[in-house]
């Protein structure tokens, strides 16, 4: 354990039914993002970045890959003596015999010996599927600062959109006063983000006391943060100001990655300050052929571009023909775009052949296409 005396604990187990096809078979932290990168890639490495060496990783549906994929600690800088990545499955059954947690509290519950055997003075609690940089050591330090029992990152959104979010209501110094989940009629615009940092051995107390309440839904938005509310418990609320997007949608997941080929991006995942660190693939230098168009576009490495690109996003190893045409879409890896295919407003799935003169999207469409059949006509 580094000087911070805090563990990550990011919950990676979700569904991800929202993302259709995408994670039919693979769980949504695993989806790739930005042309190279995995979803997860991005808790991991605020870790690594904010000084934070023992992280566990919690998973649950479709994890086979993003099980093998946590486990390569190195990519990150985790794989030292006194820490490490950690997979974490669940140990108890449903009724029909599958191994599940039962909500976002009983994910950390069922995991309590894990914690005890690190003894962390504080605990981290992250989800696996948002895209942002965040440093978690100056959201510490602010704990610290309020005294507080537990910490909620919060983010600052419109009155209409506060809606959709757990809402805090906070005093003139950011203690949380009243927690509101979607409220309709919301008094504030401080959003929670789903970020937490609770002193450990308090919170281990109210998790062993929620394991035993039967009528708790075993969550932290509904059960164990209005628990230390009602408690009179100290709950500070963390003003988070950057790049966040939560990718659990397939237009939040193309929306997100349109981002990065914006002139005033904040993701920046050029920025060699705070890196965001992924696998290492054999990949050849992008390629782009001598009548390919190119306009501003994210092309990654090993990519093979002879047709036109506009707006969009490359993934590795992927093959763009002659004559086809790719406006505002993300490609994912390995995926091949046919010659004469002209693709508009999509995400094509990983390794998905487009066949050549397809025709798929269309700019007049609302909302984003998924191309994710291994062959398209």
């Amino acid at each position: 354990m580094r000087a911070n005396n805090m563990a990550a604990m990011i919950l990676a187990g979700g569904r991800g039914s929202r993302l259709h096809e995408l994670t039919k078979k693979v769980a949504k932290p695993a989806v790739h993002f930005g042309g190279k990168y995995r979803i997860i890639d991005f808790p991991l490495s605020n870790c690594a970045n904010s000084g934070i060496s023992t992280v566990g990783v919690l998973t649950q549906y479709e994890s086979v890959l993003l099980n093998a994929y946590v486990a390569k600690d190195q990519f990150w800088g985790l794989d030292v003596n006194d820490g490490g990545v950690y997979v974490l499955t669940p140990r108890e059954r449903d009724q029909r015999g599958f191994e599940v947690y039962r909500g976002t509290a009983d994910a950390i519950t069922q995991n309590i010996d894990f914690l005890d055997s690190i003894d962390p003075e504080y605990v981290l609690i992250l989800s696996g599927d948002h895209i942002y940089k965040m440093n978690y050591d100056r959201m510490l330090a602010f704990h610290k600062k309020q005294n507080a029992d537990a910490t909620i990152a919060v983010l600052q959104v419109t009155l209409k959109e506060a809606t959709r979010f757990g809402i805090m209501n906070c005093d003139s110094n950011d203690m949380i006063q009243e927690f509101e989940e979607k409220p309709a009629h919301p008094k504030s615009n401080l959003a929670s983000m789903g970020i937490y940092i609770f002193n450990y051995k308090t919170l281990r107390k109210y998790l062993i006391a929620d394991d035993k309440n039967p009528n708790s839904t075993h969550d932290f938005g509904k059960d164990i943060i209005p628990t230390y509310l009602n408690d009179h418990r100290r709950l500070a609320a963390y003003r988070f100001k950057g790049y966040w997007k939560d990718v659990g949608t397939v237009d939040s997941l193309w929306e997100s990655n349109m981002d990065l080929l914006k002139a005033n991006n904040e993701l920046d995942l050029g920025d060699k300050s705070w890196k965001i660190y992924t696998e290492d693939v054999n990949a050849l230098p992008q390629y782009i052929g001598e009548e390919a168009k190119v306009e501003n576009s994210y092309i990654t490495q090993g990519a093979v571009v002879m047709g036109e690109v506009k707006n969009s996003v490359i993934g590795t190893n992927c093959v763009i023909a002659k004559g086809a045409q790719v406006v505002d879409s993300v490609i994912q890896p390995g995926a091949v775009i046919g010659e004469g295919a002209k693709v508009t407003r999509c995400i094509v799935a990983d390794n998905v052949e487009v066949a050549p003169g397809a025709v798929l999207g269309s700019a007049k469409s609302d909302h984003i296409d998924l191309v994710a059949d291994k062959y398209v006509e």
